[in-house]
């Protein structure tokens, strides 16, 4: 039987996805920016999906001022800037929120390259993962997970949408949902209470 153009199904080659769009890496499988199919296809640009809302923005800076204010820098280092880990080869993550103990990551170690020792507490807020490769809960369980094995303490997570904070802390398998009015213990003391800011703040997302 000869096959003819009617018989032969043609299949669209699949776009191969540029490494500029790898947002992480887990298990050696890549984790994409959100809306990266958008760039693919022309409707975005990369720049139009790097950044951060409004809201976010200020949960981030909010955060950063009371670690600023409260940890002392000669004991530790506050990164930010979605900061890279390299936990091995396998996996690269990223975090919103950094500390540090000076004595794991002594100034004269930070450098050009991606953090290889875990920090002491990861703070994430919301997802920068797409959410039709993995959902939304699976990534950050597996995700909040790989910082604890790899040494990460304790791991909180805010989420705007559903106005929750959720606290991974290292040898207790019970992780913690709290409402964002709460107040949310950091390390040492520290805490810090996103309702509570937004409310001062005048914010209606409060």
């Amino acid at each position: 039987m000869v096959a003819t153009k009617n018989s032969i199904q043609s299949r669209k080659p699949r776009l191969k996805v540029p490494d500029y769009l790898v947002y992480e890496l887990i298990d050696g499988k890549p984790i994409y920016y959100k809306g990266y199919r958008e760039v693919m296809s022309g409707e975005k640009t990369f720049s139009e999906i790097m950044g951060s809302s409004l809201l976010q923005s200020l949960i981030v800076g909010y955060v950063q001022r009371v670690l600023f204010k409260e940890l002392s820098e000669d004991e530790y280092t506050v990164l930010a800037s979605e900061t890279g880990i390299h936990l091995d080869r396998r996996n690269n993550l990223a975090g919103d929120v950094l500390i540090f103990d000076n004595a794991t990551l002594p100034i004269e170690t930070i450098n050009t390259f991606y953090a290889q020792v875990p920090p002491k507490v990861v703070i994430e807020v919301d997802i920068t993962a797409d959410p039709t490769d993995i959902t939304p809960t699976n990534y950050i369980f597996q995700k909040t997970q790989k910082l604890l094995s790899f040494g990460v303490e304790k791991v909180i997570w805010i989420t705007t949408d559903s106005k929750k904070v959720t606290v991974a802390t290292a040898g207790n398998d019970d992780w913690l949902i709290k409402d964002w009015h709460k107040d949310i213990e950091v390390m040492n003391g520290v805490s810090f209470n996103i309702g509570q800011y937004l409310t001062q703040k005048g914010s209606p997302f409060a």
